[in-house]
């Protein structure tokens, strides 16, 4: 049986002198106007290739917003998937270029991109991403592989570190939180999280922000006040990640659940969060530009 294609994309949105514009693609080989997309390449998550994907066809940078609905086709016999988000142009990228793949972009108001596009599968999708609300990310992230307690010979078992798989894994997630635009680091004062998102705090040009009650042990004495401390985190506007403990999971999960009122089943799916694993909340904004008591989207990535 023939394997399912994975791909994915984004309904790129700026906004214009008359309003919001979409970025739509002319593909010669195929002779339809589409959105940004592609194949996933070895290696990479979804949201990885949505980023890749727009900066090679567009030539510019792009920050995931709100998942979109998915789209499901057949494409010469085999069944094929793409992931999409609403995606909004960043600094960064070298501009559009023509090429054999894409030879023609143009930005049009919706209206006008709804005729320009090939397939209605896509203007539905431009009309959807359009009436999305803006969003900003909060990641919870559970820390890489670390070495396993009964291996590690110290007696503070807050300075029990990585592996070097852990280490590899806080490397390789490093496109995938990018792609989200998250700007502000915050993490367990343990090491093993600490080292997970250092590799994220320095391609972004930040400090890792430690939070002592997000460790075990704090988290253990005083869950009520590490709770409240979550809770204001997540009330600040700015796109982060926290990298946290799977004992801390349940609890913060539910919590947020609980603010944002969606439910916690949404996350928790069958398993736990294995580690270097994260979900996405995309907290909706408000008019003065600060999270609501909603969000737009939640997903949950896992290694």
């Amino acid at each position: 049986m023939a394997s399912t294609i994975r791909a994915a994309g984004v309904v790129l949105l700026r906004e214009g002198r008359r309003g919001t514009e979409v970025c739509v693609l002319h593909r010669p080989g195929h002779n339809d106007w589409s959105l940004p997309k592609g194949k996933v390449d070895a290696g990479e998550t979804l949201p990885m290739t949505a980023r890749r994907e727009t900066l090679e066809e567009t030539g510019s940078d792009v920050v995931l917003g709100a998942p979109l609905p998915g789209q499901r086709y057949r494409v010469e016999g085999r069944q094929k998937t793409v992931d999409y988000w609403v995606g909004r142009i960043r600094a960064g990228g070298g501009g559009f270029r023509p090429n054999r793949e894409i030879d023609k972009m143009e930005w049009l108001p919706p209206a006008r991109a709804k005729v320009k596009l090939s397939y209605p599968r896509d203007r539905a999708l431009v009309d959807i991403a359009c009436a999305a609300p803006l969003t900003s990310p909060l990641i919870i992230l559970r820390h890489t592989e670390a070495t396993k307690r009964a291996d590690f010979k110290g007696k503070d078992d807050r300075r029990r570190p990585l592996t070097s798989r852990g280490r590899a894994q806080a490397k390789d997630l490093v496109e995938s939180l990018m792609a989200f635009g998250v700007e502000s680091v915050h993490s367990s004062d343990a090491a093993r999280c600490l080292q997970t998102v250092a590799p994220l705090a320095r391609s972004i040009g930040t400090r890792v922000i430690a939070e002592e009650l997000f460790s075990e042990e704090s988290f253990r004495k005083r869950p009520k006040t590490a709770l409240r401390r979550l809770l204001t985190l997540a009330r600040d506007p700015e796109p982060m990640v926290i990298c946290t403990h799977r004992p801390v999971l349940p609890s913060a999960l539910e919590a947020l659940a609980d603010y944002f009122s969606f439910s916690g089943r949404q996350v928790r799916a069958t398993k736990p969060l294995a580690p270097g694993s994260f979900v996405v909340l995309h907290r909706t904004l408000g008019s003065r530009g600060r999270p609501t008591s909603a969000v737009a989207g939640l997903e949950r990535f896992d290694l």
